[in-house]
């Protein structure tokens, strides 16, 4: 079974403008243009183009496990982490035991599932803080302005990895001096180089005084080229800062956010989610099964990112499926299945009811899909 499938962009104001027309020739309408939804989640439904006032809801049996977006951020996202599975739904079924209206501005699982996720960057650079990194390298950048006695505080406090905690949570509570901390390091932010002082300087801009800004410092700056994929399990602690690309979740609406961000944050439960081991950063690596074929495939089995370019589909290629899956093109015009559907830039398709997926034609296609064994 092979479906058209659209939607309309999410017009968060975090959103670009133009990035997400400017990919998939759509139209510029002036307002943000954040998230396209491409899935069955019931917040942003996919809609099939053959039957408008049907949606993906209408037509997948059971839960599909995945959302797929095109992800474009104009200015920098909430510091953000998201739970286990086991936090999750312990934390969904407290809730509704409370009482909590699913739609209340503190309730913070929405669902009973896990929301790991991966970002592929089709800007370049594409801009990200991402998990929290040695104490160490942070001293090592906040060393050009530790004569300010404002700083010191922090300094003081960041002693060894394990102070990592009770630094976030002084800092996110605004424990006594942050305030000034915050304004003491975007003031240093104007004459220091590097890409922490960079992100400094943005968040500054966007969120005047907010204890993000100095919870950056803990956290990894990345800049992703084109075609580079982080991937965010449980625990990390993120926020995309700017650029477009291609996200792929498990289909979940749980966020616990740290920061940045004018939406509640509940310290008590961010901390319990939260890990605070620093770690690399979590750059995911592609399996290559077929030139011109690359997969990304993390360690959860909700969804894995297939991306098939002009290389492998001039002379066609045949994908296995584990399950239902959606395409998505961003240019050129593919073929699937010796022409029983043409995707052209834009163009999505949700199939099901396959064990394989050709595609043919010249181009670059995104595929969504729960993992499959490729060989």
């Amino acid at each position: 079974m092979l479906l058209g499938i659209q939607n309309t962009p999410r017009d968060y104001a975090w959103g670009s403008t133009t990035a997400i027309p400017e990919l998939l020739g759509t139209p510029v309408t002036g307002a943000p243009q954040a998230e396209l939804w491409l899935g069955a989640h019931p917040g942003s439904p996919a809609r099939v183009v053959e039957r408008p006032e049907r949606t993906l809801l209408d037509v997948v049996e059971g839960r599909l496990p995945f959302l797929l977006k095109v992800l474009a951020a104009g200015s920098p996202l909430s510091l953000q982490a998201h739970p286990t599975p086991a936090q999750a739904e312990a934390g969904f079924a407290r809730e509704e035991a409370a009482g909590v209206p699913v739609d209340a501005p503190h309730r913070n699982y929405k669902d009973a599932f896990h929301k790991p996720e991966l970002i592929y960057a089709l800007s370049e650079p594409f801009r990200a803080l991402c998990g929290f990194r040695s104490v160490e390298r942070t001293r090592a950048v906040l060393a050009a302005v530790e004569q300010d006695p404002r700083i010191a505080p922090l300094l003081e406090r960041l002693v060894d990895d394990s102070s990592l905690r009770g630094v976030f949570e002084w800092l996110i509570t605004r424990g006594e001096g942050v305030d000034e901390l915050v304004a003491a390091v975007v003031e240093a932010a104007a004459d220091a180089e590097g890409p922490s002082w960079e992100t400094v300087r943005l968040l500054a801009e966007h969120y005047p005084g907010d204890p993000g800004i100095a919870i950056s410092l803990l956290v990894n700056t990345v800049s992703l080229r084109r075609g580079e994929v982080l991937y965010l399990p449980a625990g990390n602690i993120h926020a995309y800062l700017d650029g477009l690309g291609i996200e792929l979740m498990a289909a979940s609406d749980n966020v616990l956010r740290g920061g940045l961000t004018p939406k509640h944050v509940d310290v008590p439960e961010l901390l319990e989610v939260l890990d605070f081991r620093p770690l690399p950063v979590p750059y995911l690596a592609p399996a290559l099964p077929h030139p011109g074929v690359r997969v990304f495939r993390p360690d959860v089995p909700d969804f894995e990112l297939t991306v098939v370019d002009s290389e492998a589909l001039e002379s066609g290629v045949e994908l296995p499926l584990a399950g239902p899956a959606i395409a998505l093109a961003v240019e050129g015009r593919v073929e699937l299945e010796g022409g029983d559907a043409v995707l052209e830039r834009g163009d999505a398709v949700f199939i099901a009811e396959q064990d394989t997926l050709r595609l043919a034609g010249e181009g670059l296609v995104f595929l969504a899909s729960t993992r499959a064994a490729l060989g």
